[in-house]
């Protein structure tokens, strides 16, 4: 029944506030694309297209980065491998071309894919709609091997030395063996609310510690050796007089920069953290459902109206907010060369903004639908996907 709830609440929410397809059914309308003199360059580097993209499911497949390859998968089961700096294909494979991994069958009931990709180490990992957990050689997409986690994965798998940490959303953790698939150990002490936001943030692997955000907003920190709980702490007090006002997941990208953990809840706080103990090293409340980047000394947050603010590192004081964006419903932020924040919004616009002053600097429309990944930045290079399945690189800069 819980999980009912929360896939009720996932509609009314696409449906409504978080609406990523009418901007009339927003509680709080948009406000305008904003108009300015852009005072960075960009430029778009390359563009592919792969499947249909994430469409209207809510998930926020993101593609990922290693040794110089950008690797991305589609709901609909398409895997991709493109080079950073030209965007020449490594690899291709789609379910429509007679692709069929592990024995998938063409067709709407095949195992759609919704979390990931993760990449490391030469291996790469997607979790599926049923709660499949697939490896592929990333050198050319050959299938290695196939598990199964207990329900659903909408987020990115974790890989860390010999080992793939798969969070499902019913709460479970589960730790393979990263060259067999074999489980090694099973957390399932998650506690799941009767309602809460559709979306899991990246699980943490540092340091021999694995770290999450609950649907009940707590840090937790389990050891990557045994699944066992190290210590626990609360991000988000749950207080309201209605379910929606107690909604209070930790659902956005954790952070760990110099030596720091840096996280964010919605209708809670953002927290900087010491890693080994738990200890809070500051808390400033800010409500965000994406989660926080750190750059520059600076930890960057969207918060739930869609200001973003930038805090500094060292003591959580408010150092700048922008809210020229409100209510576009924005994806996470990245921090680009410690000089600028990278943002998408609802409409398929990217933004970038002067990270020591927020103003805006440069935008560009790669998407014809809503940007909800956070974009992947690697030097000079910005990669963002749309919903869409579109997939667009951008060089800034020079």
């Amino acid at each position: 029944m819980k999980r009912g709830l929360t896939l009720l609440l996932a509609t009314v929410l696409l449906a409504s506030g978080c609406s990523l397809f009418k901007s009339k059914d927003n509680i709080h309308p948009p406000k305008p694309v904003p108009q300015f003199a852009p005072t960075l360059r960009v430029h778009e580097l390359w563009s592919h297209g792969i499947g249909d993209g994430a469409g209207r499911s809510g998930i926020r497949l993101r593609p990922a980065l290693s040794d110089g390859v950008v690797y991305a998968a589609s709901a609909d089961g398409d895997l991709a491998a493109w080079r950073l700096d030209s965007g020449a294909t490594v690899w291709s494979h789609a379910l429509g071309s007679g692709w069929h991994p592990f024995g998938w069958f063409k067709g709407r009931g095949h195992n759609r894919f919704t979390g990931g990709p993760s990449v490391a180490g030469g291996l790469l990992v997607v979790g599926t709609q049923k709660g499949g957990v697939y490896a592929f050689d990333a050198k050319d997409g050959k299938p290695l091997w196939r598990a199964q986690a207990s329900s659903e994965v909408i987020s990115p798998p974790a890989i860390a030395g010999d080992r793939v940490f798969v969070r499902s959303n019913d709460g479970h953790i589960v730790a393979l063996d990263a060259k067999t698939g074999k489980r090694i150990w099973l957390y399932d002490r998650g506690e799941v609310p009767a309602l809460s936001l559709r979306g899991n943030g990246a699980l943490l692997a540092v340091n021999g510690a694995l770290f999450f955000g609950s649907d009940d907003g707590k840090l937790v920190a389990l050891s990557q050796a045994d699944g066992s709980t190290l210590w626990q702490i609360q991000l988000a007090s749950g207080e309201g007089r209605t379910d929606i006002q107690r909604l209070d997941d930790a659902d956005g990208r954790l952070v760990f920069a110099n030596g720091t953990i840096y996280a964010a809840a919605y209708h809670g706080n953002v927290m900087a953290v010491d890693p080994a103990s738990g200890r809070t090293l500051w808390s400033r409340p800010l409500s965000s459902y994406t989660g926080v980047d750190e750059g520059g000394g600076k930890v960057v947050a969207v918060d739930d109206a869609s200001d973003l603010w930038a805090l500094d590192a060292g003591n959580g004081g408010d150092l700048w907010k922008q809210d020229r964006l409100g209510w576009r419903w924005l994806s996470a932020p990245a921090v680009q060369q410690d000089k600028y924040v990278v943002v998408g919004d609802l409409q398929g616009h990217v933004y970038w903004l002067d990270l020591a002053d927020g103003k805006l600097a440069a935008k560009a429309h790669p998407a014809g639908s809503a940007i909800v990944a956070r974009p992947l930045v690697e030097g000079n290079i910005v990669v963002v996907a749309g919903s869409d399945g579109s997939v667009t690189a951008y060089r800034v800069g020079g």
